[in-house]
């Protein structure tokens, strides 16, 4: 006889029931007390969706909020758990419902499950440490702890964990410090979970789970594992000594992990044909962090590490994911090279994947590690370069970033072509970046002069408007620093790409091109349209050779056009003009300069204020200053590089190996060079300090203007007697050497003729770390006095990059000869020479700062000396 014949129905049970029941008591209740029942919240989520406008949502859920409101102020309210329910929906759309916390903890006093259940839902979403009522739940929440029912005291640890405050999170930490060590697998890894939020919030309770966490390692539920390695992971992160403590796990946590890759099938823990990857992914992670910086440590996992990369399955995303953990842990821990070797091996498969989020992460993680093994990167360059066409614009990105990190002396050229290609048909997004990138990595690596200006020249062509500004100008002081014949070669080149883009219009979309251009080919324009120009090769990179000589009256067309051209703007007009006015002392024809001047001249009534002031001051030069006109518009002189001296003309550079090498070092401005701008300003025109060294200063040292005049900060600047101002005939040019530089030969050979005899007792300026500085002084001709600066190190390790440095008040004169060396090593000495000139006899005070590198440690020493003999200069 089954349940239906029975005439009892499966479908009728506890919970029909009880609505039976209370609906069978609202039938009898008197009328002044019956309350309607509670819209249900699948009805309520019902009407809340068929609401057509907010206006109309807003009425629902108020509508429904009052009821609740009034079935809160019942005692004993049998539809509580329903109201809750509702209420915590209607704060999952925004609707303030903080009203519902005291009924919330009601509900947890409650002696029954469900009634706890969503209670404790409504204490996580509701409650916050901010609010008082926060507190009160603390007793229900150890009562819960201490409760006979599994589920309870989960319910209890997750809420626990969810809104401890710091003050809880103590007063409970014992609590769930017992329930770490309980024989129960659910509540040991609810209780784990709690540990590591309590841990989180309050760091300080961390020593009190120590003792339990290590046995959590132990066990053989997977649950607990998890929270477990959780746990430690947490600890590990956040404290150096529990990560000392941590360390002798290695073993154990290499002993699970062999377990999970030689264990046969398990359907409980079976992930796509992988035995649990959460709990691999948990545990390579916790091995990244106690092998990083550890020989030992990173020893004891190289094998196990080795068999996860070898045996784990590849067809799977599940399988990729725990290849990725590994690559990342083999990568952060003191591996082996071999599996250096092949963890970069798996990201080139994985830029192989058909999916992209793997390729996006395989990337990303190259990016990361290129500088570690540079090499192994290099040898799936190839695949790189397939993903800068990839459709996924973020799998773009890290290809291009990845490859310019890959660029280097010996593929420059190659890299250079497939980047140019990138270049022409990437995003705009892209081009900013790509093309600075480039312009630096040619700067860096160029084989010789042609190829670094057929590479920037392409690169102008192909960014257009997108290169930055300071690329012009570096373009610029390439040109003019290279030889004659580079010269004409590039305004060769620039005239052609000038030419193409003002017959096709697209002049507008290259215009720093233009800048360039018409700096190029106003300052070389007589090169342009010599008949030398059919002698001089212009077969580029490629061997194309698409140059044809202009005639002077056509260049001057193409410049009209430009300048007529309502596209382009004020700063590449201004380019343009300037170079027509140039062209006018370059080309040699009478029917050249009249057309020059004619277009010049419509300039003095042009409507922006700036071209207008131009045209009208070039005008001049035709008119009333015609006889200076060649001198002002001679060519400009050679401009001084920021950067790199260039390399010699088509001159291989040396190999250099196939890892990354560092940044490139930038030689410093000359000493003598910064403090001749120091005499140019306002405050220093009375005087002059100078300190020419003709070595450059050690990298590590550098030396800014701001260094400079923290030295001379202290002395007495101020100038009794004004010495002769300092002029500048050119100050495009080298300012000409001191006469004491030149006889610096002279004074070294013959210094019985240049120097006086007569010895003075040398002065200590420092002594300090075993470093001694002393200066020996003597009298020079003509009422000077020469230093000679002897450091000498006691100490048992070299001091490298040693670099002295003096300043003087602006009433004398310092020149600084080279010193002998930049290595002091143990017992040994440099010395240097410092020649003072003192016009106004007064007293010598002496500012010095001296830097050097001891065991790979930067120190930097001052001091002032003015101890010196008062007769020094009498």
């Amino acid at each position: 006889m089954n349940g239906s014949e029975s005439g009892f129905n499966p479908a009728f049970n506890i919970a029909t029931i009880k609505q039976v029941v209370n609906e069978a008591i609202e039938r009898v209740a008197p009328v002044s007390v019956r309350m309607p029942t509670p819209t249900r919240l699948r009805d309520l989520i019902r009407q809340i969706r068929a609401a057509r406008t907010a206006a109309e949502e807003r009425s629902v859920v108020n509508k429904e909020c009052a009821y609740i409101r009034s079935t809160f102020r019942e005692e004993d309210s049998v539809w509580r758990c329903r109201n809750i329910a509702k209420l915590l929906y209607i704060h999952m759309l925004g609707y303030p419902a903080h009203f519902g916390q005291l009924e919330c903890l009601k509900l947890i006093a409650s002696p029954r499950f469900t009634d706890k259940r969503v209670g404790y839902l409504g204490a996580m979403l509701l409650l916050d440490e901010r609010q008082d009522v926060h507190l009160l739940i603390t007793n229900c929440l150890k009562n819960d702890l201490n409760s006979n029912t599994q589920f309870v005291v989960g319910l209890a640890l997750c809420t626990l964990g969810a809104i401890a405050s710091p003050e809880m999170a103590r007063d409970l930490a014992s609590e769930v410090e017992r329930l770490i060590k309980s024989p129960n697998a659910y509540i040991k890894k609810k209780a784990a979970l709690c540990a590591f939020r309590i841990i989180r919030r309050v760091p300080d309770l961390m020593e009190m789970f120590l003792p339990a966490t290590r046995s959590l390692l132990t066990e053989k539920n997977h649950g607990v594992l998890i929270t477990g390695v959780t746990l430690i992971t947490e600890m590990c992160e956040n404290s150096p000594d529990t990560l000392n403590h941590f360390k002798k796990i290695v073993p154990n946590l290499v002993r699970i992990l062999k377990n999970l890759i030689l264990a046969g099938y398990s359907p409980e823990h079976d992930v796509s044909g992988v035995s649990d990857p959460f709990l691999q992914v948990k545990i390579l992670r916790l091995l990244r962090i106690l092998g990083k910086n550890d020989a030992e440590a990173s020893e004891a996992m190289n094998d196990i590490l080795a068999q996860v990369a070898t045996n784990t399955e590849t067809s799977k995303n599940v399988g990729n994911t725990i290849l990725y953990e590994t690559v990342l842990s083999i990568m952060d821990i003191k591996s082996e090279s071999s599996l250096r070797v092949l963890a970069i091996n798996i990201l080139g498969r994985f830029l192989l994947n058909n999916d992209k989020n793997i390729r996006y992460v395989a990337l990303n993680t190259l990016l990361r590690t290129v500088h570690v093994d540079t090499s192994a990167v290099q040898r799936h360059r190839t695949t790189i370069l397939e993903c800068l066409k990839d459709p996924d614009v973020s799998i773009r990105r890290r290809a291009m970033e990845l490859s310019f990190a890959l660029v280097n002396g010996q593929n420059i050229r190659s890299m250079m072509k497939e980047l140019l290609t990138f270049l022409e048909r990437s995003d705009p997004e892209f081009k900013a970046h790509c093309s600075s990138a480039m312009v630096l990595a040619a700067e860096r690596y160029a084989p010789s002069n042609k190829w670094h200006l057929d590479t920037l020249f392409r690169v102008f062509l192909k960014a257009g408007n997108y290169l930055r500004d300071d690329t012009v100008s570096s373009t610029i002081q390439i040109v003019s620093s290279a030889p004659m014949e580079r010269q004409a070669y590039a305004s060769m080149r620039l005239w052609t790409a000038l030419e193409r883009s003002a017959i096709s219009g697209d002049a507008t979309e290259k215009q720093p091109l233009v800048q360039v251009a018409a700096w190029t080919i106003g300052e070389y324009g007589d090169l342009l349209v010599s008949e030398a120009s059919n002698a001089i090769s212009m077969v580029d990179e490629d061997g194309f050779d698409d140059f044809t000589r202009p005639s002077e009256e056509y260049v001057i067309d193409i410049y009209q056009k430009l300048l007529w051209s309502t596209q382009l703007s004020i700063t590449t007009k201004e380019y343009l003009l300037l170079s027509l006015a140039k062209l006018s002392t370059r080309f040699t024809t009478q029917p050249s300069q009249d057309k020059i001047r004619v277009i010049i001249d419509t300039f003095g009534s042009h409507i922006h204020i700036e071209l207008q002031q131009r045209g009208v001051e070039l005008s001049q030069l035709y008119r009333q200053h015609a006889h200076l006109r060649p001198a002002l518009l001679e060519r400009m002189p050679a401009l001084e590089a920021p950067g790199p001296a260039g390399r010699d003309d088509d001159q291989e550079p040396p190999s250099s190996p196939t890892s990354l090498p560092a940044s490139p070092t930038r030689p410093l401005p000359d000493q003598d060079a910064l403090l001749d701008l120091i005499i140019g300003s306002d405050s220093l025109t009375n005087g002059d300090v100078e300190h020419q060294p003709t070595q450059a200063a050690p990298t590590n040292n550098n030396t800014s203007s701001n260094d400079i005049l923290d030295l001379l900060s202290g002395l007495d600047l101020s100038s009794p007697a004004p010495a002769p101002a300092v002029s500048v005939a050119n100050n495009n040019a080298a300012p000409p050497a001191p006469a004491s530089l030149l006889l610096d030969g002279l004074f070294t050979a013959h210094q019985s003729e240049q120097i006086a005899q007569a010895e003075l007792p040398s002065v200590v300026a420092l002594d300090k770390n075993g470093l001694r500085i002393t200066l020996d002084v003597q009298r020079a001709a003509g009422g000077d006095a020469a230093l000679t600066m002897r450091a000498s190190n006691s100490t048992a390790s070299t001091l490298t990059d040693f670099l002295f440095q003096a300043a003087v008040p602006r009433t004398f004169r310092l020149d600084m000869m080279s010193p002998s060396a930049t290595v002091l090593p143990p017992q040994g000495e440099i010395t240097q020479v410092l020649k003072v000139n003192n016009p106004t006899r007064s007293a010598l005070r002496l500012r010095i700062r001296v830097s050097y590198n001891v065991d790979g440690n930067p120190v930097l020493e001052q001091a002032e000396v003015n101890n010196f003999p008062a007769d020094l200069f009498n």
